[in-house]
Order: structure tokens, then C-alpha cells, then sequence
């Protein structure tokens, strides 16, 4: 880390200052966030970010190779498809574990998506921590040469790709009660389009529509989708007026079949220093005996549901849709960032955009995730402090 950045931080550090961030960030909307977020940036060295670009790059290059699409179909045949998918994706999520290897920091590929993330409320929360630590100016969270500036203007191209506002929706399953709805509002604020709900969208032959605050009715011509099927297929109490599996005349910001392309579906073919030895159950010879040293993951689940952390070889039998399943080796978190009582674990998401037209993906901004436990997630963090989600910051 960067280790001038975290001294002048912890020294002006307090929980008051904290505190004050977080209020700040609540009295924009008049709403309490309800993920916790972390104390600290992640002051990211050179050396660091030039390894996560590197590792981001050869993912990339997986991605556009001309076999991805005949490689990645099983991956829809496993769970659904939805017409009229584009060319390439338009959002990547690349995570990377912060690890020690041969005694030397190393980021290693946790999970890869080609789905959105927090683009909106990363950008705020960055500006957020420069407004109370003043200093922090002189860093910046954005890739590719970009400023906040620049930045909301590409997000607005890559989610509106220029058509009027009204007719571009954020949709997503009753948006209100997501975890991540600070990004909504935020996403409404900056790009101007509605926030609409899966039962509130209904068809009409092949013309999708929603119905504004006016109760006028609005053509829908693109959607930026936060939908999850995980999600939406376990809620059999939602009744839906249009069917995603409908061909209708929509243009998606986020196709569908993307979140099932890019994702744990992938890890097992990406070799090279930043990937982790990873096999799919149906290709697996024989159990391992060391199990302590694996984790068993499903493929297509969200938010690190499913996951099991302390593998037994019942677990494995268990098994039994096995094309569904990921054994990974264990990577060696390494606590590297100095907090007031101990080092904290880090996670570091580098979030792209890729342009409809455009021959490869921008790499834009990022958002790190802090632990103090043996996993990353909220379980393993409850009555921590200096943990959870938060922003890396690069030297300009």
C-alpha cells in the first residue's frame, strides 16, 4: 500500500470524522445506507495497479476471443436466455483477492461478471472521502485517464446510448428494498432516468412500456438491468406483465446473458500467474485429500450465497447437478492495510464500461471490499470495525 497516504490518513483520522462521513452520505437522499462501509480508502500503490491492470487485461483478452460465445453457451443452456443479445457486454466487475504468494503481494482472480455494479455511488463516495480528508485530492479512483467529470459523461453514453431520458429505465425487483438502492438514487441523480420495478413493466406486442409519476404511459427503448434471476426466480409472488424471454424491440444496457457468460463459468479456463487453480465438479478426477485448501462455489449464485468454505468431501457428493459447481484452491488474503488496532484483508473490483461501438472495454473506476474475516462477505464481518465496502485510490 501506499504507505505515505495511510500515515497522514490514520493521523487525521477520528470516529467523529467517520461518523460525519456517513451522515454525509445519507443526508443526500434523507436515507440510512444499509451496507456498511468501511473507514478507510485503500491507498493502491503503482506496483499494485499495474498487476490489477495486467490481470484485468488477460481476462479481457479471454473474453474477446472469437470462441467466447460457442465456449460460454452452455453457460445460457444452464439457465435461460433472453433474445436479442448484443455483441459484447457492457459492464465487467473483475475482482481480485489483495494476497501474499512466494513471501510477495500478489492480486489473484476472485470472480469475474458482466454484470453492473456500484458505478454511481463509487464516484460519490470517492468525492465523499476527498471532502472530509482534503489532502486525498491529490489521489484519484478513476482509470483510464478519467475525472468525475469525464467519467459520469461516458457512464451516461454507455447506459442512455443517447437515447431521451424517459425512455431509458434502471429495472430492477423492487427497488426499494435492495441493499444497494444508495446506487439507484444516486444513478437517477446523475443520469437522469427512472427507477422502475419488474411488476411495473408490461408489454404490449412487442413494445415495452411503464407508466411515469404522471401515469403517463412511456415507451421503454433501453434498459439498464440491475435484475438478478437468482433472485427473481425464487419470487413466485411477483406477478409480471412481460416475459424477459419475450423478443421484444428493447436495447439492453446489461443484456441478461452476459451475467451468465461472465461469471464463475470462466475461472476454470483462465491460466497465468493471477488466476487460481479452479475446477468444474463434472470435470473433477477425483476428490482432493487436502479439502481444508478449496472452496466449493455454485456458478451463477450472487452475493456469495451457496458458498461453502470449509469443504468436506460429503459436500462434494452431495453435489447433484455437478455442471452447476466450482472447486477453487484457497488464496492467502494478506492483511496489508494498517488500521488503528491491526491489519485489515482487501478485495479490489475493477469496474469497466464498453461502449456499444467500441473494440474493447474502458477500465473506469474500482470498489474495494475491507475483512477483518476469513472471508470477505458481511457474515464473516458483523461487530467489526474498518471493514466492509469502500473505494481504492491510485496515484495521478
Amino acid at each position: 500500500m501506499n504507505t505515505k497516504y495511510r500515515h497522514l490518513f490514520n493521523e487525521n483520522f477520528s470516529v467523529e470524522k467517520y461518523q460525519n462521513l456517513i451522515q454525509d452520505i445519507n443526508s443526500d437522499f434523507d436515507y440510512d445506507v444499509t451496507f456498511r462501509i468501511g473507514e478507510t480508502p485503500f491507498f493502491i500503490r503503482n506496483e499494485l495497479k499495474e498487476q490489477l491492470l495486467e490481470g484485468c487485461q488477460q481476462v479481457i483478452d479471454f473474453i474477446k476471443t472469437k470462441e467466447f460465445k460457442s465456449l460460454t453457451n452452455k453457460a445460457l443452456e444452464l439457465n435461460r436466455k433472453v433474445p436479442n443479445e448484443d455483441n459484447h457486454t457492457t459492464f465487467l466487475a473483475i475482482d481480485f483477492g489483495i494476497c501474499e504468494e512466494d513471501g510477495k503481494i500478489t492480486p489473484k482472480l476472485i470472480e469475474v461478471q458482466g454484470f453492473p455494479s456500484l458505478f454511481n455511488f463509487q464516484n460519490h463516495l470517492s468525492q465523499k472521502f476527498v471532502n472530509h480528508y482534503p489532502f486525498l485530492s491529490e489521489l484519484t479512483p478513476f482509470l483510464s485517464g478519467l475525472n468525475p467529470e469525464s467519467y459520469l459523461k461516458l457512464l451516461d453514453e454507455v447506459i442512455c446510448n443517447n437515447f431521451p431520458k424517459d425512455n431509458v429505465i434502471l429495472l430492477e425487483i423492487e427497488p426499494e428494498k435492495q441493499n444497494t438502492k444508495i446506487d439507484f438514487y444516486y444513478c437517477r441523480q446523475d443520469i437522469g432516468i427512472p427507477i422502475v420495478c419488474v411488476t411495473e413493466l408490461y408489454q404490449k406486442g412487442k413494445i415495452l412500456f411503464y407508466k411515469n409519476k404522471q401515469g403517463d404511459e412511456i415507451q421503454v427503448k433501453r434498459i439498464y438491468n440491475r435484475v438478478i434471476f437468482d433472485e427473481l426466480d425464487l419470487r413466485t409472488d411477483l406477478k409480471l406483465n412481460f416475459d424477459f424471454s419475450s423478443d421484444v424491440d428493447v436495447e439492453w444496457a446489461g443484456h441478461p446473458n452476459w451475467f451468465f457468460r461472465i461469471s464463475k463459468f470462466i475461472l476454470p479456463y483462465l491460466k497465468g500467474k493471477y488466476f487460481i487453480e479452479t475446477t468444474l465438479l463434472s470435470d473433477l478426477k477425483e476428490i482432493p485429500t487436502d479439502l481444508e485448501n478449496y472452496v466449493l462455489k455454485p456458478l451463477f449464485s450472487f452475493s456469495g450465497s451457496g458458498v461453502i468454505f470449509h469443504v468436506k468431501k460429503e459436500d462434494i457428493e452431495a453435489v447433484k447437478e455437478k455442471d452447476l459447481y466450482i472447486l477453487q484452491k484457497k488464496v492467502n488474503y494478506k492483511p496489508i492495510i494498517q488500521s488503528p488496532n491491526g491489519k485489515v484483508k482487501a478485495e479490489v473490483r475493477i469496474l469497466a464500461v464498453w461502449k456499444k461501438e467500441a473494440p474493447s472495454p474502458t477500465l473506469v473506476t474500482n470498489l474495494v471490499r475491507l475483512s477483518r474475516g476469513e472471508m470477505i462477505g458481511v457474515k464473516f464481518n458483523k461487530d467489526k470495525d474498518w471493514v466492509g465496502g469502500t473505494v481504492g485510490m491510485f496515484e495521478k
